[in-house]
């Protein structure tokens, strides 16, 4: 189910519950009136405003990425505001419902206790909240930590793959007579991407950075296998190293171009990598190369694709929930674009 609607449906059932058992316990009393069935319901509906009003807070000033110490404070001074407000908004209902009594509920003690009830309901409702999102964070975790360690086995089967390694290493032997320091560089790249390949699993995002290095030294080791049949071309935003994103996507990407477009292309062609930030944030990644995007039955496109961009997609709902994007798709008819979209912050809440 939808984490929102679900939030929605357990806080409307909660307070109206909230309102059906204090009716009950009235009506055990004194019996029930329609002012009373009134009074109680508004009383709900202003439970459940506020505490609505409290998550919009929580969410749009990330208090949730905050150390613990700013969490409990923020919390608490946030819970004193809103049990303040719940007893005015007690005061009014009584008025608006004709069911004030001046000389009894404009006692210090009255208002006090009245302070102290409504402090222990918004408590109860913020350590349920924040259970729940350090629960569902934790799934998430668990999930990702199973789902990473599948990804780093289908990489390394299938992403570099022997056939890789053994193109690399063809190119590397090329160059040992005829440009040793040239076949030099060549092999302690390929050392940077194996050694990356094999640490992936160690950080749920890395730095863009880092990222783009070895995305540059793949591409350059291609570049000595194609010669002349590839042409690679960097339009890099200086913001989007600013970022962090899923270790071994972008190679993925880059990889998948090579492997499905230009290798298949007698005169070669080219690659573009843009990267720029969006009006929301959200950093776009884009991978333009030359060729053409087939759309084969289901079974033959996964067995042309491998498990690198279905892990790209599955990566990204993981980490991202819903505010991530993956697009492929034709430009024209000599291009094919992938494009990620991938937000700043991390931590989602639902």
């Amino acid at each position: 189910m939808n984490r929102n609607k679900l939030y929605w449906i357990l806080q409307i059932l909660g307070w109206l519950s909230f309102g059906l058992i204090n009716l009950f316990f009235v009506s055990l009393e004194r019996g029930l009136s329609a002012v009373q069935i009134g009074a109680f319901l508004s009383l709900a509906g202003f439970y459940l405003v506020s505490t609505h009003s409290l998550r919009y807070v929580i969410k749009k000033y990330g208090w949730l990425n905050r150390n613990f110490t700013q969490l409990i404070t923020n919390t608490l001074f946030a819970l004193a505001i809103l049990s303040v407000l719940n007893t005015s908004a007690q005061i009014l209902i009584n008025l608006v419902f004709d069911t004030l009594n001046p000389d009894q509920d404009f006692r210090l003690v009255v208002i006090s206790v009245n302070i102290f009830v409504s402090f222990l309901f918004y408590s109860l409702w913020a350590m349920l909240y924040f259970l729940i999102h350090f629960l569902d964070n934790y799934n998430q975790s668990l999930k990702y930590q199973a789902k990473i360690n599948e990804i780093q086995l289908n990489h390394l089967k299938s992403q570099l793959n022997p056939h890789f390694i053994f193109n690399a290493l063809n190119s590397v032997r090329a160059l040992v007579d005829e440009d040793p320091k040239k076949a030099k560089l060549a092999i302690t790249q390929l050392s940077n991407i194996l050694r990356f390949s094999l640490m992936m699993d160690k950080k749920r995002t890395i730095e863009f950075e880092n990222e783009i290095n070895t995305v540059k030294d793949y591409l350059n080791l291609e570049t000595i296998r194609f010669e002349e049949r590839i042409r690679v071309f960097y339009d890099i935003d200086p913001v989007a190293y600013e970022y962090k994103i899923p270790p071994m996507m972008l190679q993925t990407i880059v990889e998948n171009a090579i492997k499905h477009g230009i290798s298949n292309r007698v005169k070669g062609g080219t690659i573009e990598i843009k990267c720029y930030e969006g009006l929301t944030d959200d950093l776009y990644i884009q991978v333009k190369n030359s060729g053409q995007l087939q759309f084969p039955s289901q079974t033959k496109k996964k067995e042309r694709e491998g498990h690198g961009i279905d892990n790209t997609i599955q990566r990204l709902k993981l980490i991202y929930g819903n505010r991530a994007s993956f697009k492929i798709f034709n430009s024209g008819s000599d291009f094919v674009i992938t494009e990620i979209k991938i937000p700043k912050q991390t931590l989602t809440l639902g």
